[in-house]
């Protein structure tokens, strides 16, 4: 069994995209320095996210769309070299533009997610996802997620289910955006952002890669808070609410199998029962 040296980031990223690699840049050469074979920047990293959530915001043109199979892509794989990289970034797709987020090596491209859930005005400016599932790296076998897409357990389950070793979610999680705190520790949507991250690690029994954008964009004020969590949702490297890399080391196949070793949360499942009660009230 071989341990794995992973970083899950909090960094500040705009719509210059030129910017935008220079930073991506120097977290690489950062993370590479350090020994890091897994690096997770956040959601939007190219090109950046969106100015607001709200519905009569005076909107920008968005984030630049990069097609899966273009230049940019292909820059960031040249950038990893012998690194596995996930990074986000709003992807062309022809007749639709989605949030997405790429797995890469300096081999090409290894795997893609679009965002499924997407949270209050944000399907204004993206097309929906429509599926999860875990693809084989270098470092072990990934799924990964964003964002609003960690508050549901069923999208970690999902990934879980289909062999994944290592869940990366990947952010641009705000602070609250009513009631605000002048300290981001003492935030309640920072304190949820934490909790999702410990209990998909948990409930799934399996190790966790967090990464968010920090600073400000827009009328959003960004959480941070990258962290790596062990299978038991124990969170082992944490940045808190500013930038910077959580760096952590472990042996994933054999965290995996001590955590599931008596109580296995996937072996245990009683999927029979888990049916919606006849007559249940939709929401």
């Amino acid at each position: 069994m071989t341990a794995v040296r992973m970083a899950a980031v909090a960094a500040e990223f705009g719509r210059d995209l030129e910017d935008d690699f220079a930073i991506a840049e120097h977290l690489i050469k950062r993370a590479r320095a350090d020994g890091v074979r897994l690096l997770a920047l956040p959601e939007a990293c190219l090109g950046g996210y969106l100015l607001s959530l709200d519905d009569d915001a005076e909107l920008d043109a968005g984030p630049p769309a990069l097609a899966l199979d273009g230049p940019e892509i292909r820059r960031l794989a040249a950038l990893a070299g012998e690194l596995t990289v996930v990074a986000g970034y709003c992807e062309d797709a022809g007749d639709a533009r989605y949030n997405s987020v790429v797995c890469v090596t300096g081999d090409g491209v290894l795997g893609n997610h679009r965002k499924v859930h997407q949270p209050l005005s944000e399907d204004a400016s993206y097309a929906s996802g429509d599926r999860f599932h875990a693809f084989d790296t270098p470092v072990g076998r990934i799924g990964m997620m964003i964002c609003y897409d960690k508050a549901f357990p069923e999208s970690a389950r999902a990934l879980a289910l289909d062999g994944t070793e290592i869940g990366v979610c990947v952010s641009a999680w705000p602070g609250a955006r009513t009631n605000a705190v002048a300290d981001l520790e003492q935030d309640r949507w920072k304190r949820r952002f934490d909790l999702f991250d410990r209990a998909r690690a948990l409930e799934n029994q399996i190790v966790w890669l967090s990464a968010n954008q920090a600073g400000t964009f827009g009328s959003l004020r960004f959480v941070g808070s990258a962290k790596v969590v062990d299978p038991g949702g124990d969170i082992l490297a944490d940045t808190g609410v500013g930038g910077g890399i959580a760096v952590a080391e472990l042996d994933v196949a054999r965290a995996l199998e001590t955590a599931r070793r008596s109580m296995g949360h996937l072996r245990d499942r009683r999927p029979e029962t888990y049916g919606v009660p006849m007559g249940a009230a939709s929401v």
